[in-house]
């Protein structure tokens, strides 16, 4: 089963069980996944999925930090427990330990020595922890690796 069929399953499941909540987020989640279907006239398969999860995960965690910066946690918790929501979709994120494994085999597969090599490195360990790492922790860690 798809990704895609999953959460129109999940979807139906909610209506029934009257889950107005879930069903709102599984929604929006099926319409992002429809506009860049319909923009780039593909059909996503589940990479490409959960590249539309990821970036409504991180739109979410923005809106959060904005809106505690502006002392409305009423709004804060609404975009925390959409967040939950989308999470649950994404795969298991990667423990520190197996971040290292997959930046020092990266740096071995690619030759990288130094910081002028930090995009072959990123492009390889994006390659195999797509979904399941924050990138930008992985950026910094892979760019203090190579710095010395």
């Amino acid at each position: 089963m798809t990704l895609k069929q999953q959460l129109t399953d999940d979807m139906k499941t909610a209506m029934r069980g009257g889950e107005k909540d879930r069903l709102g987020v599984i929604r929006l989640i099926l319409a992002a996944i429809k506009q860049r279907e319909v923009d780039e006239r593909i059909e996503l398969d589940d990479v490409q999925t959960l590249a539309v999860l990821e970036k409504m995960v991180k739109q979410r965690k923005d809106s959060i930090s904005q809106f505690e910066a502006a002392s409305r946690q009423d709004l804060a918790d609404i975009e925390k427990a959409e967040m939950k929501v989308i999470e649950v979709y994404l795969p298991a994120k990667l423990g520190d330990e197996e971040i290292d494994a997959l930046i020092t085999a990266a740096i071995a597969e690619t030759g990288a020595s130094s910081a002028r090599d930090m995009g072959k490195v990123v492009a390889a360990v994006k390659e195999k922890a797509a979904g399941r790492a924050d990138m930008g922790v992985v950026s910094s860690r892979i760019k203090s690796r190579l710095a010395g």
